[in-house]
């Protein structure tokens, strides 16, 4: 049997013996995702031609896999991750940290310990909110995932968004103690500014529609705001299957996703480092995975309506709220221990249209910041950087072919042109 374009996706414990992996009929190869405790630190694809692999040859791989992240979560030095736009950061006594490498026995036992470190868990409730759209069927799995998370939320609320059918409404009946909440404007935007307004906890995480959550996301991620000063979270978004080429497009050569396995902190400072360059505040992580403490939006940061899936502005809407907390002093954090699985477009038309809607919204996100905060850095990157990319973009076309991957990428070009319209909507009063 031909292999088809995609990849056979697993998760394996490094606590448990190494299994022998052989490869699947029909499949390129494996995409494999190493844990430790729960915890995800790294993967690694093995094509089939590299497969079977015994226990010993997956040992192997699996060290080269997660030496970076065990190194940051048990070195103070030496494997931080840099914060997206800055250099590497310094290593300002080598010889130091080349010692405790040294010293250090049995890394795995090390991080075990640490791991099981109990905690501190805030002092503050934690809703869940998800926002949904006519799609039942994975509005369904994402739920029962949800009430499987130990331990369960204060609430599950889900925020059926202008509604044409009653699909949303009888998916949440089978789940019993899950809230229902119907918000008629149309768009993300306001359907995330509904769960804002209408949970109890103090904190509101968001979980995409289309995501399975680990059984330990709700906890970590609410930990994360155990510092005052941190306003939202981000978590690690794994693919759930790469069962079609759009699906492994999307993973492996876009990465719109995919943050990496070390923690970052973004603040005030990071913020002032990159205003006039541009502060890359997309890199923060994803809103299908995001937790926001309702402080927030009591202070008065709503998500503008402007942006969004189902509106004009296009997608975006996250990464803007970002960038007004870390404008105003605030932090956010990425914990890749909170992730989620998310699942994918399966087709390429649907692929496309949503890279043009990110580019679209990133565009238009770009021109708002700017509106509301005089920063350069967003011309900069709206005037300069984007030119640059497409137009390196177009000369890979040209030498290597317009293939499928280089045509959707493309089509971001034409999402940016898109959201140019954007400017001429800030003349009008802000959204909610």
């Amino acid at each position: 049997m031909k292999a088809r374009n995609c990849w056979k996706t697993l998760s394996i414990e490094l606590s448990d013996p190494f299994p022998e992996l052989g490869c699947e009929p029909g499949y390129a190869g494996l995409r494999a995702v190493f844990l430790w405790k729960g915890v995800p630190l790294g993967h690694r694809r093995l094509s089939a031609a590299q497969l079977p692999i015994c226990p010993r040859q997956l040992a192997a791989c699996a060290a080269q896999a997660i030496a970076t992240a065990a190194g940051d979560r048990l070195l103070e030095a030496g494997f931080r991750s840099a914060l997206p736009g800055l250099p590497e950061p310094v290593l300002r006594e080598p010889e130091q940290a080349l010692r405790r490498l040294i010293a250090m026995d049995k890394p795995l036992d090390t991080l075990s310990a640490r791991l099981s470190e109990p905690a501190s868990t805030p002092r503050t409730t934690i809703s869940v909110g998800v926002c949904t759209r006519e799609r039942p069927v994975e509005l369904a799995r994402c739920l029962a995932s949800l009430l499987a998370s130990s331990p369960q939320p204060k609430e599950i609320v889900v925020i059926d968004n202008a509604p044409v059918s009653c699909a949303t409404r009888d998916v949440v009946a089978g789940f019993p103690g899950v809230r229902y909440h119907c918000e008629a404007q149309r768009g993300l935007s306001a359907a995330r500014n509904a769960a804002l307004a209408h949970a109890s906890g103090d904190i509101v995480a968001f979980a995409d529609d289309d995501v399975v959550v680990h059984s330990e996301w709700l906890a970590r991620i609410h930990r994360c705001f155990a510092d005052p000063a941190v306003m939202a979270a981000t978590g690690l978004i794994l693919p759930g299957e790469l069962e079609t080429p759009a699906q492994l497009m999307f993973e492996e050569s876009f990465q719109f996703f995919h943050q990496g396995y070390r923690a970052r902190r973004f603040g005030a400072a990071y913020f002032a480092a990159l205003r006039r360059k541009g502060v890359p505040v997309w890199d923060i992580g994803a809103g299908a995975n995001m937790a926001i403490r309702r402080e927030a939006f009591q202070r008065g940061y709503r998500f503008d309506t402007r942006l969004g899936p189902g509106v004009f502005g296009g997608c975006g809407e996250d990464s803007e709220f970002w960038y007004r907390l870390l404008a105003d002093g605030w932090s956010c954090v990425y914990e890749p221990s909170a992730f989620v699985f998310h699942y994918h477009r399966r087709e390429l038309s649907a692929l496309r249209g949503q890279v043009h809607q990110y580019m679209q919204g990133h565009v238009a996100a770009l021109l708002l910041q700017f509106a509301r905060y005089g920063h350069f850095g967003n011309l900069r990157r709206l005037l300069l950087a984007l030119p640059l990319e497409y137009g390196l973009l177009l000369l890979r076309l040209v030498v290597t072919g317009f293939g499928p991957e280089n045509r959707i990428l493309f089509s971001g070009a034409l999402g940016c042109l898109a959201g140019l319209r954007f400017a001429l909507s800030l003349k009008k009063a802000p959204a909610r």
